[in-house]
């Protein structure tokens, strides 16, 4: 079966990912979940973006993996996606969560309005700090789940949001699932209506909040799997 990899975003470690990986491993599929340096059990690891890509790209080769897919959500979907450029023909698929998109020469912070993370990245200096209680509200999370999230989350490096992204090709060329969270009724970003066009990638609308790995783990597992299953 297929070997998937799978990032968490801002804050998150490996852990995120305990209930969505049971379910894939059920499955039948190999999984394994990444801590990103400077987070969580890494938090003390040097961390910036293109170290992010590197970590990615280095734990598909250390494991000698050949038939991966690269799951990205949120934050990490920028350096998931020029990861899954730069692994080449080990690549099967690569599935953004509600995802961030790289763009060549483009930071996490360009890409989108960004002016009060910048304001908490000057007023903690240099790290994202942990989003309040009140943030996750809305979001079809329990308060034991928004609880766990506050408490093993770990502040996000600053470096790892205002270095731009090193992309080769058009990140459309990649075999590519984004998967759409659709609570908050937003359309996708341009990036991802953009890519769309260029056939290679599907759109998959789950109806839940920004953290599904947590809300609906069940639901994106079967997702996962069925992203694996195309070509």
């Amino acid at each position: 079966m297929t070997d998937f990899i799978l990032v968490p975003g801002a804050w998150l470690g490996a852990w995120a990912w305990d209930e969505v990986a049971a379910d894939l491993r059920a499955a039948g599929h190999t999984v394994h979940a990444l801590t990103l340096s400077g987070l969580a059990e890494k938090k003390h690891s040097p961390a910036g973006q293109q170290i992010h890509v590197q970590d990615i790209v280095e734990e598909v080769e250390r494991r000698e993996l050949r038939d991966v897919v690269l799951v990205g959500h949120s934050y990490s979907g920028v350096p998931v996606g020029q990861a899954a450029e730069r692994i080449g023909d080990r690549l099967r698929r690569v599935v953004f969560v509600d995802s961030n998109l790289p763009e060549d020469g483009v930071s996490f912070l360009d890409g989108f309005p960004s002016d009060h993370i910048r304001a908490a990245l000057d007023e903690r200096e240099g790290v994202w700090p942990l989003l309040p209680a009140a943030a996750y509200a809305h979001q079809d999370l329990t308060d034991e789940q928004i609880a766990r999230l506050i408490a093993e989350g770990t502040a996000h490096p600053a470096a790892t949001l205002t270095e731009p992204a090193v992309l080769g090709r058009p990140l459309a060329e990649l075999p590519a699932t984004y998967v759409k969270c659709g609570l908050d009724g937003r359309d996708p970003l341009p990036a991802v209506t953009e890519a769309l066009r260029g056939g290679r990638w599907e759109l998959v609308e789950l109806k839940t909040g920004h953290w599904p790995m947590f809300s609906t783990p069940r639901e994106l597992a079967r997702i996962l799997d069925a992203a694996a299953a195309r070509r």
